[in-house]
């Protein structure tokens, strides 16, 4: 895992072996918590961990796979 410092405004850019290029740029810093902003082609899905395993799970009860 990389772990890199950044603050508010500032990017880090994935790049893809196809040459494409997923921008992460921390929005804003509130308390203990970071809001990130993702940059990419629309071709690219971007979810959340939690709800990526929930529609992976295929759990009924889950909010996300109704």
């Amino acid at each position: 895992m990389l772990v890199l410092s950044r603050k508010t405004n500032e990017e880090t850019v994935i790049i893809t072996p196809s040459g494409d290029e997923i921008r992460v740029t921390v929005v804003e810093l509130r308390g203990d918590k970071v809001r990130i902003g993702f940059g990419a082609d629309r071709k690219f899905t971007i979810q959340r961990r939690e709800v990526l395993d929930a529609i992976r799970s295929g759990d009924p009860k889950s909010p996300v796979c109704v």
